[in-house]
């Protein structure tokens, strides 16, 4: 027979707790996708080359960062650099392995993005008497922004969440604080549940901000 008594009172009073959790978990997903974006773009343009050095270490990243679960790379940056004598921070090993991450979905999205638009408009820059860097900058890259702007935005959501894996390793970020929290009184369901309802109101934000952008940004294509 269902007996169970909540005691959401308990998850109030930790309330304040649980926002310093979900602070962290916001700057994680914001620096992290900031400093992808600005490495996203050479690997994915070393990508598009094909060949040489720079293709072949790109290509490295990629397929690591894509083919390995999130945790692992945690783990890797945690307790492998500290065996190799350089020692972290739970928030800097979280906030690196999610970068690292990031950045390999980021180029591959962004090379999709580059391969979408015809050849054919990057000569044509070139024609008018644009540089290489004029030419990427006022004709491939707005047409880029357009085609990968949702998926973009799905990343940015899903490296909110991979953030919840710091946890395992001392994090306080939203799981790690709402885990602590609960840890005094164990009341894991109420805990969970406002961290999940936190965690949805984060996301939802995100894709609503995204839709305000992107009516703005596109409504005149």
């Amino acid at each position: 027979m269902f007996d169970y008594t909540f005691l959401w009172p308990l998850v109030w009073a930790e309330w304040p707790q649980l926002l310093a959790g979900a602070r962290v978990t916001l700057e994680i997903t914001i620096l992290s996708m900031a400093v992808a974006t600005v490495a996203a773009f050479p690997l994915a343009l070393a990508r598009r080359a094909g060949k040489g050095l720079s293709c072949q270490a790109a290509t490295i990243w990629v397929e690591a960062a894509r083919n390995t679960p999130c945790l692992v790379q945690i783990y890797m940056v945690y307790f492998g650099l500290g065996a190799l004598g350089l020692h972290i921070g739970s928030y800097f090993a979280v906030l690196g392995a999610i970068t690292f991450n990031n950045t390999g979905y980021l180029a591959e999205m962004f090379r999709g993005g580059l391969n979408a638009v015809a050849p054919q408009q990057f000569n044509a820059g070139r024609s008018l008497g644009l540089t290489a860097f004029q030419t990427y900058k006022n004709i491939i890259f707005p047409q880029v922004f357009r085609i990968v702007y949702f998926p973009f935005v799905n990343q940015i959501t899903w490296a909110m969440l991979n953030s919840s894996l710091g946890m395992i390793i001392g994090l306080r970020e939203l799981t790690g604080a709402t885990q602590m929290a609960q840890s005094v009184s164990f009341r894991t369901f109420e805990f969970f549940v406002v961290a999940a309802g936190l965690y949805y109101a984060i996301a939802k934000s995100v894709q609503i901000l995204a839709r305000v952008v992107a009516w703005r940004a596109f409504r005149r294509a």
